[in-house]
């Protein structure tokens, strides 16, 4: 079994954290998100893994390389522009071998990809794809399907009250070869909204997995901040327990102004006149000056943030400053290297970054 993970997207919702930094390097807890998934896959007993990249693709290559230091196999393919969905997956045809997976590189799930491909092969179809029940459908794609599991109709961001169903394209899919040749080659093309309905037009059978797994689309701001509050508290089953975590945990443990849980890497510095937590994230090498504030925030490494400054609910990333007295504000991004001058007060949502790299 293969694997292909989409990681060529610009990551423009994330802004301007990926000025710096390829949308599939973004950290979830203090590791790469693309390692988060690599793991997912060896788990699931696949070692030969396909990244579409495009966009600062040497940044991916440099730290994963051939894979061999992860066990697996991992093939580049870099598009030169923008190729959508299908695009890309007929764009590393010449490098597929049999069924094949393809994971959406934004998305974080629990998804046992062993069963799902267990159920695939019960049905015997052309495709299997991976399905959540929502509150709310109508930012999703929804799939229509019969209680055997035949897909019948896609529904692309329907009004809530006139969704067919709750059930959503949760972007993992099973694929068999025969697929490519139903994607032009070279050209832009969207799996979902052309491919899979061509599919269903032309008689092929397509099949709706349905989990109740967890799931979250990590490409904004506020569903990046909730992964890790779940992460933090469990609700994402990630190898971590409830509590202090991380190599730099030892450093705060007995600390009056920790608010469990958090997670600190290496050689963190934390005034003990400052507050942290709950639902923080401290990259390598960052240091809290006094009565410094912390709380449900994500540091990257080497944030400097000084005494008296408050941070809540924001994402820093790495070798920012925070200056004395600063506040930033909830939903607040801050990009690589920007500092943020004492005494300043950044509103809420508010974006600072450097120029693109």
């Amino acid at each position: 079994m293969q694997a292909i993970v989409l990681v060529g997207g610009e990551g423009t919702r994330l802004r301007p954290l990926t000025y710096g930094t390829p949308k599939p390097m973004v950290p979830i807890v203090n590791t790469p998100f693309l390692a988060r998934t690599m793991e997912r896959l060896y788990e699931a007993g696949i070692r030969d893994v396909i990244l579409a990249a495009g966009y600062m693709p040497q940044a991916i290559v440099d730290y994963f390389g051939d894979g061999s230091r992860l066990g697996m196999n991992i093939t580049y393919v870099i598009e030169e522009t923008p190729l959508g969905t299908a695009g890309a997956i007929k764009n590393v045809e010449q490098h597929i071998r049999g069924s094949f997976f393809v994971l959406n590189g934004d998305v974080l799930t629990s998804l046992d990809l062993g069963a799902m491909s267990e159920y695939h092969r019960s049905k015997g179809g052309i495709g299997t794809l991976h399905l959540i029940p929502v509150e709310d459908p109508s930012a999703f794609g929804c799939v229509v399907h019969d209680s055997y599991g035949l897909v019948s109709a896609f529904v692309e961001k329907p009004p809530r009250e006139e969704a067919p169903t709750n059930e959503i394209n949760a972007g993992t899919y099973l694929l068999e070869p025969e697929i490519l040749a139903m994607i032009p080659a070279g050209r832009m093309v969207s799996i979902e909204r052309a491919t899979f309905p061509e599919i269903i037009a032309s008689g092929k059978h397509l099949y709706a997995y349905t989990t109740d797994d967890y799931w979250i689309d990590v490409g904004r701001p506020e569903q990046y901040l909730a992964a890790h509050r779940d992460i933090l508290v469990g609700t994402m089953p990630l190898k971590l327990e409830p509590g202090l975590t991380g190599a730099g945990c030892e450093a705060l443990r007995g600390h009056p102004g920790v608010v469990p849980p958090v997670h600190a890497a290496d050689d963190v510095v934390v005034d003990a006149t400052a507050t942290i937590g709950p639902n923080v994230v401290l990259g390598r090498g960052c240091s809290l000056g006094a009565r410094a504030v912390v709380r449900e925030s994500v540091l990257w490494d080497r944030v400097s943030v000084g005494a008296g400054a408050r941070i809540e609910e924001a994402i820093i990333a790495s070798g920012a400053t925070i200056g004395p007295e600063a506040k930033v504000g909830k939903g607040s991004v801050i990009g690589h290297d920007v500092t943020i001058a004492a005494g300043q007060v950044l509103e809420a949502g508010s974006r600072v970054g450097p120029a693109p790299r």
